[in-house]
């Protein structure tokens, strides 16, 4: 019988370098914006609290990510490594979006998170703040995806 044990590299415990590395993998798998791609770098039965909400599992996972998605339209997402140890990672982030009344917001937030021996993250906690602004305000305005290196990072844009 073979076992196939899923891997996410880097894994535990982060350096400053792995650690960096994984937030900035985290952000590119969220700005691609496909939920099934998100939900593989999580454990199978991975806990969540995302505002008021508490997926677990990749099934919901999928689900909340999928919704999330269909609400928040041009989605641009900047994370920064704020401090790790051993196989915890906290992150600062922020990112800008419209709803279907072209009404824009930037979200502000921190997460805290928690990987496995694997590299695939069991526990992640988010809090997170909206803030209205106006479409002249905006400051990501990459082409949708991945956010290009030369693109200033949060504190660069003093955010």
């Amino acid at each position: 019988m073979t076992t196939n044990i899923e891997t996410r590299p880097p894994i535990p415990p982060f350096t400053r370098e792995t650690a960096i590395q994984k937030v900035r993998m985290a952000e590119d798998g969220w700005n691609s914006r496909d939920p099934q791609r998100v939900s593989m770098v999580y454990t199978f039965d991975s806990q969540w609290r995302n505002r008021a909400e508490f997926p677990k599992g990749r099934p919901e996972i999928v689900e909340f990510l999928t919704r999330k998605w269909a609400k928040e339209h041009d989605y641009r997402l900047i994370k920064e490594l704020w401090a790790f140890d051993g196989n915890r990672v906290a992150v600062r982030f922020a990112y800008e979006w419209h709803d279907d009344a072209g009404n824009w917001f930037r979200s502000y937030g921190n997460e805290n998170w928690q990987f496995d021996a694997n590299g695939l993250m069991e526990l992640r906690y988010a809090s997170i703040n909206d803030l209205p602004i106006k479409e002249t305000d905006r400051k990501f305005f990459w082409s949708l995806g991945r956010r290009p290196d030369e693109h200033a990072s949060l504190s660069e844009l003093g955010l």
